[in-house]
């Protein structure tokens, strides 16, 4: 590794935790070719990014993003700001010249993720959204065996992302149940992961027919000095209350491009469920089941694969045969976990501004993503089905 650039992070919350110590990793696990230098680290609290560069080890830190955005020592923004702000942090980090790793959603709306990804693609800069499912070693398997034809051509797609974070009526109101702070509820926050995988192993949505409800309506308001997110329950709140502005489940039917079918449907209130992204792909000849919860299997059928008696769905563990997985571990069944996945996406990131090839997914793979989630507000709202623009 002969050459690094230098890692402005945007927030100390849990994503950029995450964020923080994937850029540390990567250079180190993927030996990438370019490496990380941890510059500065922006937070609204002045004393939370402190303790994060005291943490994690960066140069600086501020308590104003628009410093760590115009310091000529940083080349790549990492944003994992709320909702609201990806889209000023993005726009101002591209006009100053810096490459853009943004957490998903991309933007409150599509309209906001076409204008981020035009002003991308004006400035040159790569530019990556936060999927970081998309780099589980069962899923990138899962992609290669469709793409092989292992289970014929394929005729339906299911799936869910399922979480409980918001099922106790206690959890107090946050910027999340707000739409000019978020946007939308479940389906942005957790649906839009199970949306990134559809895409990337069936394709392009043509058109959706969805629902949506609210099942908490109201939530107390959290008490002062409770600034800050807490997903666990226990910040303490007020007996005021504020109505919640977004959905908490959705469901949608799809019509891919090519004429497949397929479902979708997210939840934040679904109790027991920790991290339920799964889906189920079938095809002409066989059928791949995946939960995130259950990681580091897969399952895999294909009819004929054994005698009759015996024939049924397969576990297929991870190990060093299946993509990325080797670069942490050389045996099978030992498994990886969360953070790994932001390391193969941080090392993905560099190899790709290294080599001047476009990340994936960027910003206008993401604002296709939004195209869809538009579509599917919409199709609720109309109730009726609805084309993708």
């Amino acid at each position: 590794m002969t050459t690094s650039i230098g890692i402005g992070l945007i927030g100390t919350g849990f994503m950029g935790e995450c964020h923080a110590l994937a850029f540390r990793a990567a250079p180190a696990v993927f030996r990438t070719s370019l490496g990380a230098r941890l510059e500065m680290v922006a937070d609204i609290d002045a004393g939370a990014a402190q303790r994060a560069a005291d943490r994690f080890g960066f140069a600086r830190a501020t308590g104003d993003w628009r410093e760590l955005v115009a310091d000529p020592k940083v080349d790549l923004v990492a944003v994992t700001s709320p909702n609201l702000l990806h889209k000023p942090m993005a726009l101002a980090a591209l006009a100053a010249g810096k490459h853009v790793y943004c957490e998903k959603p991309l933007a409150l709306n599509a309209a906001d993720a076409a204008e981020m990804a035009a002003a991308a693609a004006e400035a040159g800069m790569h530019t990556m959204v936060g999927y970081n499912y998309l780099r589980s070693p069962a899923v990138s398997f899962a992609a290669q065996l469709i793409r092989d034809g292992a289970i014929g051509r394929i005729t339906y797609f299911r799936g869910v992302s399922d979480e409980d974070y918001m099922a106790d009526p206690a959890v107090p109101m946050s910027w999340r149940c707000r739409r000019d702070q978020a946007g939308s509820g479940a389906l942005g926050d957790i649906g839009s992961h199970i949306l990134s995988v559809a895409l990337a192993l069936i394709g392009p949505v043509a058109e959706v027919s969805a629902d949506q409800r609210t099942v908490i309506a109201e939530r107390p308001l959290p008490a002062a000095g409770e600034g800050r997110e807490r997903r666990d329950g226990a910040a303490a709140v007020t007996t005021e209350t504020a109505k919640v502005e977004n959905e908490d489940q959705t469901h949608a039917l799809l019509r891919f491009a090519d004429g497949v079918i397929g479902t979708v449907a997210t939840s934040r209130v679904a109790w027991g469920r920790k991290n339920h992204l799964a889906f189920e792909v079938f095809g002409t000849g066989g059928a791949i089941l995946f939960d995130q919860e259950r990681m580091n299997e897969l399952q895999l059928y294909q009819p004929g694969a054994a005698p009759g008696d015996l024939n049924g769905f397969r576990t297929v563990l991870t190990g060093p045969a299946h993509p990325h997985y080797g670069a942490f571990s050389p045996a099978a069944g030992h498994g990886l976990g969360f953070n790994d996945l932001k390391v193969i996406e941080v090392a993905q990131l560099l190899e790709a501004i290294a080599g001047g090839a476009a990340a994936y997914p960027d910003f206008a793979a993401a604002a296709a993503l939004e195209r869809v989630s538009k579509a599917i507000g919409r199709s609720a709202a109309e109730r009726k089905w609805v084309g993708v623009e």
